[in-house]
């Protein structure tokens, strides 16, 4: 990926830095069957499950993004572009990777290798690497300064051929001029979990840098509206950040599980009243009960299960919410992050084979 930082050379404790890690590996274990909304596809297409990194496959099943816009967040329109207009897909961003958007169940991961990571976990490693070069301290302008410069790259620095919404908003606005910090596209996929993917990171890091409940909510909201500027993902967000706090300083196990069923119960409580997480079948929730798209109403409360559900078990959490498929990645993500907090356990292993750690 031409990076060579990892985050282990960030000043984070050993929880922290952990927790981190292992949303990485969320991420790339996740990726292949990224946004497959069938599961019998992934079964088909991994039938012994998905229990080790892999390679995006050829096809994609459930792909649409040749219907996406290349121009702006969103799905593209007839009327949208002119043969002359500047691309934000392929002129801007992805430079060299327009033509894949144009083909039929195509991959949104097309030519990603085993243990890649996709572009938003770019992202998160991105916010470290600014966090480091402004003397240890989260700096807004440096982050953006390092998106830019590193979403606009001639030469790519990350390996991923899709870019959500989210980017394709900002950069669209980006072009039209305005300032990096007023950026922010609005679309139907706003609320997010994928918003929340560098949130974890940022608002750990504060932790371990001694900051209180309080700046870390009022910080993670600003670096939100950078690219997520929506009223429910905030509030989610806070709770979040709620739950992240609680398990961060709990120093019990058995106190942080009972941290993360609370939050459960507050969420999707009506669910699980009579009948206790351990009952329910994951696809009965998470596909059942809610969707695994990535909107934030659905994918926290399935967060949340999934976490309650393994809370001693990271890897087996991440790879059962891989196989249950929709926006699996982030949703990863988050899981990864808030698990590693509950059992304080390191995914070391496999985290040295991720391409970001070499």
């Amino acid at each position: 990926m031409g990076q060579t930082t990892t985050t282990s050379d960030y000043n984070l404790g050993e929880v922290c830095r952990h927790a981190i890690q292992n949303s990485f590996i969320a991420d790339a274990l996740a990726m292949p069957v990224h946004w497959y909304y069938r599961t019998s596809d992934i079964h088909q297409a991994f039938p012994d499950g998905v229990n080790q990194f892999y390679p995006a496959p050829e096809q994609h099943p459930s792909s649409i993004m040749s219907l996406h816009s290349k121009q702006q967040g969103g799905r593209q329109h007839s009327s949208q572009q002119t043969n002359t207009e500047k691309k934000v897909v392929g002129d801007v961003i992805l430079k060299g990777k327009a033509q894949f958007w144009n083909q039929s169940n195509m991959h949104y991961h097309h030519g990603m290798q085993a243990g890649e990571n996709t572009l938003n976990a770019h992202s998160v490693l991105w916010l470290l690497q600014a966090i480091n070069a402004a003397g240890n301290k989260y700096d807004e302008a440096s982050f953006l300064t390092r998106y830019i410069a590193n979403m606009t790259a001639d030469v790519p620095v990350h390996p991923d051929t899709y870019a959500e919404s989210y980017h394709r908003g900002f950069f669209a606005n980006w072009l039209k001029g305005r300032p990096s910090n007023q950026c922010s596209a609005v679309t139907h996929d706003t609320p997010s979990i994928g918003g929340l993917v560098r949130v974890g990171p940022l608002v750990l890091f504060m932790l371990n840098a001694g900051h209180n409940l309080v700046e870390c909510k009022s910080e993670a909201a600003l670096h939100l509206k950078l690219t997520h500027p929506d009223a429910k993902l905030t509030q989610v967000c806070f709770q979040y950040i709620d739950l992240i706090f609680e398990c961060f300083h709990a120093e019990d196990i058995s106190e942080r599980i009972q941290r993360l069923e609370q939050h459960l119960k507050q969420v999707a409580g009506q669910h699980f009243k009579h009948k206790p997480v351990a009952q329910w079948s994951d696809n009965q929730v998470v596909g059942g009960l809610f969707s695994t798209a990535c909107y934030i109403t659905d994918s926290w409360p399935a967060v949340l299960y999934l976490a309650s559900k393994y809370p001693n078990d990271t890897l087996k959490a991440l790879q059962v919410n891989a196989e249950l498929g929709g926006d699996n990645v982030h949703r990863g993500s988050v899981l990864a992050l808030l698990l590693t907090l509950v059992n304080r356990g390191s995914l070391n292993d496999l985290f040295v084979q991720l391409s970001l750690s070499q």
